[in-house]
Order: structure tokens, then sequence, then C-alpha cells
């Protein structure tokens, strides 16, 4: 859970938004935010779930096994690599790399 919170406060963070303004998006209290940030709450599911939404995100709850798999594509851009010419996806870091670097 500790690590899930800290995930939470980077994401406010890095969109600039003080306790206050999330808490006022998410329609929840400041001290809410303040205090599950802090891990001196076990925050309700349903607060976590509004917290997300009011940063535009949505949490997702996914097995274990898969969560390296999924983070692999996530950070691929949406595309596996290896994945054929011609399938409809973004390309991938590696084909944006090669495409600037002159196909070396």
């Amino acid at each position: 859970m500790a690590q899930l919170l800290t995930e939470y406060a980077e994401a406010r963070q890095a969109r600039k938004l003080s306790q206050s303004e999330l808490a006022d998006l998410a329609g929840l209290s400041r001290m809410a935010v303040q205090k599950m940030e802090a891990g001196t709450t076990d925050p309700r599911l349903s607060s976590l779930i509004v917290l997300a939404r009011a940063m535009g995100m949505e949490l997702m709850l996914v097995p274990r096994a898969l969560r390296q798999d999924l983070e692999a594509f996530v950070r691929s851009g949406g595309r596996a690599l290896g994945q054929p010419v011609g399938v409809d996806a973004p390309t991938s870091v590696v084909d944006d790399l090669l495409s600037n670097s002159g196909g070396r």
C-alpha cells in the first residue's frame, strides 16, 4: 500500500496540484489527502478511485503475474517489440530511435 500511496503523491506533484487542489477536484477534504500521502490512514478504495479520476487517471487492479509485462507494454508505447509492420499500433521506442539515427 505504501508504494501505491507514494505513486499517488508523485502523480499529484507531477500535475503541479497542491493537496488542497486535488482534494477539491476529488470532493474530499485536504486532510484526507494529507493523511493518505503521509501513510497515517488506510484509504478506502472509493477514495483512491476518485483521487485517480481527479488526476485524469484510472485505478486498475492487475494480476501480479501480468504486471511486469503490462508495464513493458505501456513503456513501449502500446506496441510489443517484434510486432510485425503494418499492425495498427504506434511505433515502438526502438523504431523511433532507429528512424532518427538513419537506420543504423
